[in-house]
């Protein structure tokens, strides 16, 4: 492996590693805007010049290896002086855009003519005129003005997608990135170019005019689109009081996991959060028609419980719920005797489907551990017991079972069969407009706790927001049950939770939030994991 010394730190990196990266692990930032360690090196921007001892002229950082002995330098006068030229050179036409730029506060132009910059102006005469605010899809806006032709959105879809919809066209100060005639850019990771894009030339639709980017809380999740279980940050509005109508979750954006998801999340989890802050959040609990106090329904509830015997009791989980959630669903069947619980039930034809490379049949993030934690159950024969009358208290997580791909009229008659039919979720839906009770959950993103992917990765998410009314995580909502019932709850934080999952399910031993971290770990006996290859890296098939 190369040793080699930049700005007096000596660092030893594998072979092959770029100037970059190596002067990155020493916390050394080289400028630049056409790399990106996702996708292929293009050369083109010129920012990431750095001297290197024995070679006459400036070397690109991002295309110069590392070699064994080289010593570098980032911050030379000729270094400095040929950053404040290009940075010059690509703000030659750009626009003043930004106050009304949605990538203020976040552009690598603004950051870096303030870090390496600092010129005196020099340009008379009138600047390019280009495009501006240009639909390329269903979530991208192009303003050509602001475009620097890093290539990086042009790369991305040759590389990453393998869809190629985007090109630069024309000459000199005239060229532009664009659509090839008859083509939109909409593959199922358009999202992804406003990420990578260093400036405000690709903006995010979803998120235009919205809210200014430094009044957005950052806050480590985990996408619940789908059973990839992609690393995601969740960006809240604080702005916006919590209680407040509207929406707080202003958008999600990919967070690096080399072992689930790399730089990249699917359009599909992207805009999947509508949910969260919708009109149809149960916020308080329900008795038939009428709101009630949380403790009196869950009193009800508890009643109905006792008044039955196991046998007469169904529950229908749901693999949205967390690992948390779902050991404390095992325990207090294990505490009644209620055998009857499932969780799989059929989505709606037609199937959603999966692609080549992220996104999952499966539109559930936890159904591995719903696997793992709970018995198997069959959830189509619950429903023909409750039809037969046999089922007096069903209680369902999550699911809009009318909506399901069984037929409606007979889910329909096993509901209006059972005596207590109790809903617990975070939305309405046509199975909580037929429920004796209802009971509300916090959403994802607002409660801790841990899902497990399908390949067996433990990956925890964390509390953006406040849950909305009387919501609660389910973990919480059945350690409620659980006490009256005389089995003392596992704690008052998700974390107690899953200690005690550790010490029963021998597939969760060992683990902890601490082993867990940022990235995940995995079930007891699953083998690591690494990022599917994108699609437009792989080899073509042999003709």
């Amino acid at each position: 492996m190369p040793r080699l010394t930049i700005d007096g730190k000596e660092i030893e990196v594998e072979a092959g590693t770029n100037l970059i990266e190596a002067a990155r692990r020493l916390g050394i930032e080289v400028p630049h805007y056409c790399y990106h360690p996702g996708l292929s090196i293009a050369g083109q921007c010129r920012l990431c010049m750095v001297d290197i001892e024995k070679t006459p002229r400036p070397s690109i950082a991002c295309n110069t290896p590392a070699a064994d002995g080289m010593v570098v330098h980032t911050q030379t006068e000729r270094v400095k002086d040929m950053r404040r030229s290009m940075m010059e050179f690509h703000l030659i036409n750009h626009p003043l855009d930004c106050p009304v730029c949605d990538q203020a506060g976040e552009c690598w132009l603004q950051i870096y003519y303030m870090q390496h910059g600092l010129y005196d102006p020099r340009m008379l005469d009138e600047k390019v005129h280009k495009p501006k605010a240009v639909p390329l899809g269903p979530h991208v806006m192009l303003d050509a003005e602001r475009c620097i032709l890093c290539s990086r959105c042009v790369r991305f879809c040759d590389e990453i997608t393998g869809t190629g919809e985007l090109g630069i066209f024309g000459r000199g100060d005239h060229s532009e990135i664009g659509l090839f005639p008859g083509q939109d850019l909409e593959n199922n990771y358009s999202g992804n170019v406003v990420d990578i894009c260093p400036v405000g030339a690709l903006t995010d639709r979803d998120f235009r005019f919205r809210v200014r980017v430094w009044y957005l809380d950052t806050t480590k999740s985990i996408c619940p689109g789908c059973a990839r279980g992609c690393n995601v940050e969740v960006h809240v509005n604080r702005k916006r009081p919590h209680h407040a109508e509207g929406r707080r979750v202003a958008r999600l954006k990919p967070r690096f996991n080399d072992a689930v998801n790399a730089w990249w999340i699917c359009d599909v989890g992207r805009y999947g959060f509508d949910a969260v802050d919708d009109p149809s959040r149960i916020r308080f609990a329900r008795r038939g028609d009428a709101e009630v106090e949380l403790d009196e329904a869950l009193n009800a509830l508890l009643d109905a419980l006792r008044r039955h015997t196991p046998a007469e009791i169904a529950i229908l989980a749901s693999p949205d719920l967390a690992n948390e959630d779902l050991f404390a669903l095992r325990r207090l069947t294990e505490t009644l005797g209620i055998r009857q619980v499932a969780f799989g039930v059929p989505p709606a034809a037609p199937t959603p489907a999966a692609d080549d490379f992220l996104l999952r049949a499966d539109r559930h993030p936890n159904t591995r551990g719903a696997e793992t934690i709970l018995p198997a159950g069959d959830a189509a024969a619950i429903l023909a017991a409750a039809r037969a009358g046999r089922v007096k208290v069903l209680w369902v997580f999550q699911h809009d079972l009318l909506a399901a791909g069984w037929s409606a009229a007979e889910t329909r008659q096993a509901l209006e069969r059972v005596d207590t039919l109790v809903f617990s979720g975070t939305n309405d839906n046509a199975t909580s407009a037929l429920a004796t009770l209802v009971l509300p959950l916090a959403a994802w993103v607002e409660r801790d706790g841990t899902f497990t992917n399908f390949l067996g990765r433990v990956q925890r998410f964390r509390a953006a927001v406040e849950p909305l009314g009387e919501a609660l995580a389910a973990w919480d909502l059945l350690g409620r049950l659980l006490g009256p019932l005389g089995v003392p709850p596992a704690g008052g934080r998700a974390e107690l939770w899953f200690r005690e999952l550790a010490t029963t399910v021998s597939a969760f031993a060992g683990l902890t939030y601490q082993s867990i971290g940022d990235r995940g770990a995995m079930l007891a006996g699953a083998p690591p994991t690494t990022a599917p290859e994108p699609p437009g890296r792989r080899a073509p098939a042999p003709a």
